[in-house]
């Protein structure tokens, strides 16, 4: 899975950090952060938790499978 944020929908909440605070932060301008792209086991069960409860669902989580290389 990758993680990566909408920015435009990005209102900065911050519900993402507060169900997943070690894969997302906020940066400077209240904009949530990814820090762990290609999170596995407990960390993509957190992003996909954070995903859901994000307001403005900016977390977009793509399949590996989707990207062009099969996730290589």
């Amino acid at each position: 899975m990758r993680v990566t944020i909408d920015e435009d929908k990005c209102c900065g909440y911050a519900a993402c950090l507060s169900v997943a605070g070690k894969v997302f932060d906020l940066a400077a301008d209240n904009i949530a952060t990814v820090l762990v792209e290609h999170p596995e086991g407990e960390l993509a069960d957190l992003a996909r938790e954070a995903a859901a409860a994000c307001p403005t669902a900016a977390i977009v989580l793509l399949d590996d499978r989707d990207r062009p290389d099969g996730g290589a």
